[in-house]
């Protein structure tokens, strides 16, 4: 059972890599992403994240018990989570403009950067989930950094296609 819930935790033991395992996680949520993209589209993408999110839940439950660390730094499921979510607005957008999805790399670029930016500073809400010291709280600072990242993408992608403007 330990080496399942470690496997999940560390999103195949890519939260082993160092320096930066948090980065390492969000990156390596990139090609993971585009693959369900790819062939179950944005929904599918959709329910690939709420199903790492329970994962992630119960793993990093069981991998934190009874340790002093709630949130120790080779967990980067939640990056992954966060990631995804941050991605949402760009498959939405490649899926509905009947574009590939490649062809929106600056989008996926601008999510991966804007979830990084709000996942280390925690702004706000973001902040206030990683204090609560538990397992849900490591779940959850990221799912706010995703929808933060996420909000911000459409609105740099309003800017971008005059939307905004």
């Amino acid at each position: 059972m330990k080496v399942l819930t470690h496997g999940i935790a560390t999103f195949f033991w890519v939260g082993h890599l160092r320096p930066a395992p948090g980065t390492w996680g969000s990156l390596a949520a990139l090609p993971a992403g585009y693959v369900i993209a790819l062939y179950a589209g944005f929904w599918g993408l959709a329910l690939a994240t709420l199903t790492a999110f329970a994962l992630g839940l119960w793993a990093t439950a069981e991998e934190t018990r009874g340790a002093a660390d709630h949130d120790p730094s080779e967990i980067v499921v939640d990056e992954v989570v966060g990631q995804w979510i941050a991605l949402f607005p760009v498959v939405y957008g490649a899926i509905a403009a009947g574009q590939e999805l490649h062809r929106l790399w600056p989008g996926w670029l601008a999510a991966f950067v804007l979830f990084r930016l709000f996942d280390i500073t925690k702004p706000w809400l973001v902040g206030w989930a990683d204090r609560r010291g538990d397992a849900l709280g490591v779940m959850l600072d990221d799912v706010i950094a995703g929808v933060f990242a996420a909000v911000a993408v459409m609105a740099l992608a309003g800017l971008a296609h005059g939307i905004l403007m």
